[in-house]
Order: C-alpha cells, then sequence, then structure tokens
C-alpha cells in the first residue's frame, strides 16, 4: 500500500511575470528532476514547451510534473497567470489538495492574483504564498505582506524574513528556528550556509517570531495555556499548529526570496511537506447523481475502495490523446476497463504515464491521490468521472465560465473546411472555455473565448499545429424581430392562367406574445369556410415565414396567428393555394402590426476594484447597460447588470484599462429587447448595404 502521508498535489499560480515558472524550474531542479535550468526569458523553461508559450514568455496551458523532496512524491502543475488563460487555473485547482500563491516583491498583489485567490477560495485549497522577485529595484517583501492582508483579505503568516534587499538580496531568515539561510553569490542553490541572525536584524525577527507564535498557538487550546502561562512550546508543536489553520484556511504561510537567484526555494519546498494537506487530509469529492444533486457519499482517499476519477484536462499531442486524470479513490490498472458516466459508456485505459512537461514516464498502476495522463480514451471530455464500473458514481463536476469574446473565421483555402472542422474538435476537446459555433443566419464559424489573447493564440495554433490558414472578421449581432399590435387582415390568392387555377382566401389575427412565447396558431374556423384538410397548410405558410423578418430579414419571434375565415374554391383550391396565401399574408401584416427589431441582451457579472467602481459604472451606463446590484466583496465590488451584446464588443480591453488590468467579468444571454430607434435605423441600413453588396 501506498504512504497517502507522503504524497503532496500542488499547483503553482499567481499574476503573469511573478516568476511562478521559474520557480517551478528551480524546484525540478532541486528535485533532480532535471540538471540544467532552463529560463522563461530564453523561451527554455521546462514547462512552457508549446511554441507559442516560448515566443512569448508566458504559460498558456498548464503542465504537470512528478518529483521527490526528502522522500515525498510531488505532483506539481505550473498554471498560466494571463487573465485569458484563468481556466487552466481553476480546472487545475479544482483536482489539487494544495498551492502555491506567488507574488512579485515590486509589483505585489496584481489583478490576476486576485482572480487566482478567488478561485482557491471557491475551491478550499489550503496555500502557501511566496514572495518572488526581492532581488528586483523596488521590491519590498513588507509591503507586499500588507497588500495581501489589504486586498485579498488573507492572514499571512510570515515565516521567512529577507536578509537584505533588492540586489543585496542575501538569503532569508527561518523565524521558527531563528536562523539565517544564506546564499553565495555563485548562482548555486545548493551553495548555501545556515548561520545565526544578522545582529541588526536581532529585534525584527523577535517581533515577528512572536506574532507567528501568538498566531500558531491559537490551533491547540493546550499550546495555548502553555503559552500564556510563559511558556513557549516546541518547535514541533507549533509546526503542527501551522499546519492545522493552513488546512484550516486560517491563515497562509508566507515565505519570501528570488527563484531566479536561486535563493529560498528550498524552504518552500519544506514548507510544502510540513504544511500542505496529503491527499487524505483534505475533504473528500462528494458524488453526486445524474441530475447534479448530491447524493451524501464521498469519494473517500483509499486504494481499497472502488475507483473514483476525474479528468480535468485533455491534451492532443503527437501520441494521441492525453486525459490528465486525478484518482480519489481507488486504483487504475494498465489495461482496465473503466465506466464514464458522462457517456454511460465503458472506456478501456491503453497507457498509463506520468507526466514530466511533454515527457513521460510509463507506470503499471496509479493509485488513490495520484495525479496521471491516461491514453487510450475515446469520448472522455474534462470533467467526466471515470469510475468502477460494477459500482458506478459521478463526482461533481466543472463549471466553466462562459466565453466573453467571438471572432469569425473562415478558411482562405475553401479546400481545407473539412480540415478546419476536424482541429476545431480537438481544440475544444482540450480547452472547455473554447467554443466553437456557426452562425444559422451569416453560415459563418464563431470562435468564443475569453479573451483577444485566447482566440489570437487559437488562430495560431490552427496555422502552426494543424496547418489551416484563416480571415479572421467580425461576428454579426444576432438580432430578431417581433410585432407590437394586434391587427385583423384578410389576403386571397388568385391566379387563373388556362387549365385548373388557384384559389385561397384567409381571414386572420395577428397579435403579440409576451417574450419567449414563440410562435402560436390557433384555428376558429367553424363551419367549411376552409375545409379542415387546408388549416395545417395555413400554419406551415406563417411558419416556413418566420426566419424572414419584414425589418432586416432576422428571424421573427413571439406572435400568435388565428385563422378567424375565408374561403375556397371546389376545383381551383388546394393545399399549395393556402400555403402560398399564408405567406403572403405574413409579408403583408407584419409591417402594419408595428414591427419591431429585437436586440440581445447579456447578464453581467463585473469585479472591479472599489476605486474603479464609479468608472465602470459610468462606462456601463455609456453602453445602454442596467445596474442591478453593487454588493462590496473581499476583493472589490461584484456589479450586476444587463447590458445589449452589441455595445459589449471589446468590453474586456476597456474593463482592463479602467481597472489597471484589475477587472473582471463574465457575461450570458439573458432575454431579447427592443432596440432604440437609432440603433434599429442603424442596423437595417447597414443589412441593406450588405444586401445591395451582394
Amino acid at each position: 500500500m501506498k504512504d497517502l502521508s507522503k504524497c503532496r498535489n500542488i499547483g503553482i499560480f499567481a499574476h503573469v511575470d511573478a516568476g511562478k515558472t521559474t520557480t517551478t524550474e528551480r524546484i525540478l531542479k532541486l528535485t533532480g528532476k532535471i540538471h540544467k535550468i532552463g529560463e522563461v526569458h530564453d523561451g527554455a523553461a521546462t514547462t512552457d514547451f508549446m511554441e507559442q508559450e516560448q515566443e512569448r514568455g508566458i504559460t498558456i496551458q498548464s503542465a504537470a510534473t512528478t518529483c521527490f523532496w526528502n522522500d515525498y512524491n510531488f505532483n506539481i502543475i505550473d498554471t498560466p497567470g494571463h487573465v485569458d488563460f484563468t481556466i487552466e487555473v481553476y480546472r487545475s485547482l479544482k483536482v489539487l489538495d494544495g498551492g502555491v500563491g506567488v507574488f512579485c516583491g515590486s509589483g505585489g498583489v496584481e489583478p490576476q492574483s486576485e482572480t487566482n485567490w478567488r478561485y482557491a477560495n471557491d475551491s478550499k485549497v489550503a496555500r502557501l504564498i511566496y514572495v518572488n522577485k526581492l532581488d528586483r529595484i523596488g521590491a519590498d517583501f513588507y509591503r507586499v505582506v500588507d497588500q495581501v492582508r489589504d486586498v485579498l483579505g488573507a492572514n499571512a503568516l510570515v515565516m521567512t524574513l529577507p536578509v537584505g534587499t533588492e540586489s543585496d538580496l542575501k538569503g532569508v531568515v527561518d523565524l521558527l528556528t531563528r536562523k539565517a539561510w544564506i546564499w553565495d553569490e555563485s548562482g548555486d542553490p545548493l551553495k548555501y550556509t545556515v548561520e545565526e541572525v544578522p545582529a541588526d536584524m536581532v529585534d525584527k525577527v523577535e517581533e515577528f517570531r512572536e506574532q507567528l507564535i501568538e498566531t500558531a498557538v491559537e490551533q491547540d487550546d493546550d499550546a495555548m495555556e502553555l503559552y500564556l502561562g510563559g511558556e513557549e512550546p516546541s518547535v514541533e508543536v507549533i509546526k503542527k499548529c501551522i499546519r492545522k489553520g493552513t488546512i484550516n484556511l486560517d491563515f497562509f504561510p508566507t515565505y519570501c526570496g528570488s527563484s531566479f537567484k536561486n535563493k529560498g526555494v528550498q524552504l518552500i519546498l519544506n514548507a510544502v511537506i510540513d504544511y500542505l494537506p496529503a491527499p487524505h487530509e483534505v475533504n473528500p469529492q462528494p458524488e453526486i447523481d445524474l441530475e447534479g444533486n448530491p447524493t451524501g457519499e464521498f469519494a473517500i482517499v483509499d486504494e481499497s475502495k472502488p475507483l473514483r476519477a476525474l479528468a480535468f484536462k485533455i491534451m492532443d499531442d503527437k501520441y494521441g490523446a492525453l486525459t490528465f486524470t486525478r484518482i480519489y479513490s481507488g486504483s487504475i490498472n494498465k489495461g482496465m476497463t473503466v465506466l464514464n458516466t458522462a457517456t454511460g459508456k465503458k472506456e478501456r485505459i491503453g497507457r498509463i504515464v506520468q507526466m514530466h512537461a511533454d515527457n513521460r514516464e510509463e507506470i503499471e498502476l496509479a493509485s488513490a491521490g495520484d495525479i496521471v495522463a491516461l491514453l487510450g480514451l475515446k469520448n472522455v471530455q474534462t470533467g467526466h468521472t471515470l469510475c468502477d464500473k460494477d459500482q458506478p458514481a459521478t463526482l461533481e463536476p466543472m463549471v466553466f465560465p462562459d466565453p466573453v469574446i467571438s471572432i469569425a473565421i473562415s478558411t482562405k483555402d475553401k479546400g481545407q473546411a473539412e480540415k478546419l472542422g476536424v482541429a476545431l474538435g480537438k481544440m475544444i476537446q482540450e480547452d472547455p472555455s473554447f467554443r466553437v459555433e456557426t452562425d444559422e443566419d451569416s453560415g459563418e464559424t464563431i470562435l468564443k473565448g475569453m479573451g483577444e489573447l485566447h482566440l489570437d493564440i487559437k488562430v495560431d495554433i490552427l496555422k502552426r499545429t494543424h496547418g489551416v490558414e484563416v480571415d479572421v472578421g467580425k461576428p454579426q449581432v444576432a438580432y430578431r424581430e417581433t410585432i407590437t399590435q394586434r391587427t385583423e387582415d384578410s389576403y386571397t390568392h388568385k391566379k387563373q392562367s388556362g387549365g385548373s387555377g388557384q384559389y385561397a382566401k384567409i381571414d386572420y389575427v395577428v397579435e403579440p406574445l409576451e417574450p419567449g412565447n414563440g410562435f402560436e396558431f390557433e384555428s376558429k374556423i367553424v363551419g367549411g369556410n376552409v375545409p379542415k384538410e387546408y388549416i395545417p397548410a395555413v400554419q406551415k405558410g406563417f411558419e416556413q415565414s418566420l426566419d424572414k423578418g419584414v425589418l432586416a430579414g432576422f428571424p421573427c419571434l413571439d406572435f400568435k396567428v388565428t385563422l378567424i375565415d375565408g374561403g375556397f374554391h371546389a376545383v381551383d383550391s388546394s393545399a399549395v393555394a393556402f400555403e402560398i396565401a399564408s405567406r403572403a399574408a405574413y409579408r403583408q401584416t407584419m409591417p402594419k402590426a408595428g414591427a419591431e427589431l429585437l436586440e440581445p441582451m447579456m447578464k453581467l457579472d463585473v469585479y472591479v476594484p472599489e476605486d474603479n467602481m464609479g468608472d465602470t459604472i459610468s462606462d456601463l451606463n455609456r453602453r445602454r447597460g442596467m445596474i442591478s446590484s453593487q454588493n462590496a466583496t473581499a476583493t472589490g465590488v461584484h456589479i450586476k447588470a444587463e447590458a445589449p451584446l452589441s455595445e459589449m464588443f471589446g468590453y474586456i480591453g476597456a474593463l482592463r484599462t479602467m481597472t489597471s488590468g484589475r477587472g473582471q467579468f463574465s457575461m450570458e444571454f439573458s432575454h431579447y429587447a427592443a432596440c432604440p430607434r437609432n440603433i434599429k435605423e442603424e442596423v437595417i441600413k447597414e443589412v441593406l448595404d450588405r444586401n445591395a453588396k451582394k
């Protein structure tokens, strides 16, 4: 049996450019996974293996790696920092037991730090804080600690203090042991000495150490009693208290250093072992039924229990689709058959591999607490549960934010349409925040994503990875039409041109319905003025006309047609004649019934710092937005609003500019509402101009 207490599943997350990937590189070097350190700025980092990552010096997709430190097994996921790829952070946090939040010593708590912190709070993930880049000009450890407390509302428990500042950073003082770790200038992480605290820091060390112990002993009544009695608990007892408080999210042990200069990373690794939870020490995953309701059962982290595993990432590479999977209970053997509860189908495990960035090591067995990649799965998507086929259960799935921006694309070479379809299919599987739709009105392929950079990268991947060149355009807003007045009308269709003619007369009422009711048809014919067999043809004629409104050709919604009378000819009437009559009646009457243009309204959730609330609300008002509520949160203000989709293009860029990159928003369709007259006239003119060009 595997010793779960010696396993740690951790993620490294932060704002873009705070040094996550550099920190991961140093961890891999110290744990013996790599022998030569690759630098992000050289495009040579181990976990940044995509061409686009190496060129841009940013992390785009989370990378998993396994390493060992002091006989402990670490599964580490390096996540992206850029706001457009937060989905990668979210889905990684979902399957991790602990995390290391990296903050820049000079930049402090930056916008994306807030979003990631919010995700980690939602996922109830225990965290360490690491203030990196203290060798930079303007770096200030104490200022960043204050920001963590003020901006994130997080209780930072200071565990180390920096020795020296900026270019004079020599090492760190471990407050618990009152020892200074001092590195030489060779840049070798292993060349350090453990010394006494520098004389000029003794008072500061004692002050922070006292705060540390006072906070820690609150976790244990016996330790608290001892401390209040004037006796300091042993280092082991204090460590146990810190571990308990960290797992309960009461505070976050806070470290400092410079990953680039190889100073301070060992203490982070020791802290992961000392304070972050093992897989069996976190709350077990709840199981749900097919309707998504909790069953009251939990996936207990134990390899002797039935299999419960969550697929959290699909990655397509040259060897086929890799399914990154977190195993919560039970174990998986190579070649075994498992059940995918989302599809109800069985899947055979072809191979099991432990990942080291884009390299892999094949293993025969993986068990509870492991994060591995599986090969050979056919129909598994992100968030699907893999379980024991004889004892099925579903784990709580992941909920992904809806895309906030979309673009229209078309292939430059018409012969590549099929290739584009295959490529997009693979990309959707890999990234649940990326959606593809075909606009039924325009026939364009619409790509939807989390931001301009997100979609820019997708277009780049289409070109480089899949060899598909596309033209990128702007999508059209999908307007709709309706009517506003009840109108009674009559139409007669007569055609006589030798032989049998065509004749159909219908008297009818068109009237508006409540939004969301679509189209309704009713016949109130009594007697035989319109024979029963022709009434379905009247309904069909109106239904076929719905797709093309009379104002600008957009589909027509929310109205009712009631057939009240009519007339027929014994020889010349037919179903076709009545169908033609009702189509012509639609064109004749809809303009009389107060035809109206409807625009899609979006429901917005906007998160901004309190200082930017006024500007944000003014901007939403300019975009014809209606504010429904404003609520204070730990990291700012949550504004709920409604606004027309046509006004929201480019909003993400405007919001980031207004809030210095700290604003976040999500948007989903709410309903259709009437367009103001000036917008209506503009849209109709645009459609007429476009049609004239065709």
